[in-house]
């Protein structure tokens, strides 16, 4: 497993005193890497399946996902897949998924083969595979996240751990604090089971701790793998073809503390505010049990509409706490976790954005498919690679703007906050 992350360079952009800021980032994915182009083949080969309507299904499914209708007024799904079969349509290459990484390999399916077996209990041998994968991923990307803020692990006050891929007690927490040597007095918080959502919620929660204890230095670290709910193709899922097409697997790892030392630490971005809100009577829209066969997880189609038609109310929220309206929405920067090509094809024409104002997030969907609570992460990274290009090239940039994220419950979270890079 590994990771490596672009330097972070002095930034002129001052935090306001006592607020959070993003101090450092840090990635790291397992070896196995999925090409979208042979997906089709392996998945069946290692599930042996030979049903051609399933085959069929995850090829269109594939397909579908590497273009970009240019009409976005067209029926797309929750999975970003149009409702019926389209005509003849003017389309172009676009920014989604081409590679992921997962835990999930040959080896694995030679020594657990019940894994690909319908039916059959496999929640215990599940968790022990998933259990050990993440906290080796959390403890590698964690690692990668204290080297790029340059001090010593000791400084670390506060953990806050954030996984929908594992079951125990103690929880990932614990073995994440072991596994990296951080004293017996850190205090930890963990978040459990909030999907897609689970990272910007990590990011709230950690705000709200460094800003009430003044001098601390919160690590963030989430972890996911999509073994928990592998699953051989069934006609009765179809769900599962989804998973297939579009999750990934890695962690992720970020440093929050406010009023940065500026001699060593390097602030990338200030978290402003941050708000969460869930829509009633929408619990059932993403929907995830665990069984005696893992987990399973059902998505409503209607998904895309319900975010499209709550997304500008959300944001207007957060941005009137700074006085800016809807006629800045492409003045500023759009940091929006990939649940998929249709639902940042829908918060793109809900909200009028320029296309490149979701740049980050697509080049994230792309390289690393939907790892869940890992993928704000990656997309803020891409972010500040994006400034600083910019800054180079001496092209104006956006200070203020919006980190964004949508799961179970309808539950969106969101952070204003400011780029320090600029």
């Amino acid at each position: 497993m590994g990771s490596g992350e672009e330097a972070q360079k002095g930034f002129p952009k001052m935090a306001n005193t006592g607020k959070a800021t993003l101090l450092a980032l840090g990635k790291a994915f397992p070896h196995q890497l999925v090409m979208q182009e042979f997906l089709v083949d392996g998945f069946f080969k290692n599930t042996n399946c030979d049903d051609p309507d399933l085959r069929k299904k995850l090829s269109r499914l594939c397909n579908t996902m590497n273009f970009l209708l240019l009409n976005l007024c067209l029926p797309f799904d929750a999975f970003g897949l149009l409702v019926f079969p389209p005509l003849p349509l003017l389309c172009c290459k676009t920014t989604t998924v081409k590679t992921r990484y997962v835990v999930m390999s040959e080896e694995i399916l030679k020594k657990y083969p019940e894994l690909a077996i319908e039916g059959l209990p496999t929640v215990k041998q599940r968790l022990d595979i998933c259990n050990d994968a993440v906290t080796e991923m959390a403890i590698e990307a964690s690692r990668v996240c204290i080297k790029q803020w340059g001090r010593p692990i000791s400084d670390i006050t506060h953990l806050v751990y954030v996984s929908s891929s594992e079951a125990r007690l103690p929880g990932g927490d614990l073995y994440l604090a072991k596994g990296l040597g951080l004293s017996p007095g850190t205090q930890r918080v963990m978040l459990y089971f909030m999907g897609c959502s689970g990272g910007v919620a990590g990011l709230r929660v950690a705000k709200d701790i460094a800003e009430n204890n003044p001098g601390s230095r919160v690590l963030l670290a989430t972890s996911e793998t999509t073994i928990i709910g592998f699953k051989p193709p069934s006609a009765d899922r179809p769900y599962d073809l989804v998973g297939a097409a579009l999750f990934g697997d890695g962690a992720g790892a970020m440093i929050i503390g406010s009023d940065p030392v500026l001699s060593i630490e390097r602030p990338l971005f200030e978290l402003h505010s941050a708000f969460q809100n869930f829509l009633p009577n929408t619990e059932k829209t993403i929907d995830g049990k665990l069984t005696e066969e893992g987990i399973s997880f059902k998505l409503a189609r209607e998904l895309p509409q319900i975010i499209e038609d709550h997304v500008e109310g959300f944001c207007e929220k957060l941005l009137g706490i700074v006085g800016l309206t809807d006629k800045d929405y492409n003045k500023m920067f759009w940091a929006v976790h990939p649940g998929g090509p249709a639902i940042l094809n829908r918060i793109e024409k809900r909200l009028d954005l320029f296309p490149e104002k979701l740049n980050a997030s697509r080049r994230a969907l792309m390289d690393y498919g939907n790892a869940s609570s890992n993928t704000i992460v990656y997309v803020l990274e891409y972010m500040i690679e994006e400034s600083l290009k910019r800054k180079t090239e001496s092209q104006e940039d956006n200070e203020w703007g919006l980190i964004l994220a949508f799961g179970p419950g309808v539950t969106f979270e969101g952070i204003l906050a400011r780029n320090l890079t600029v």
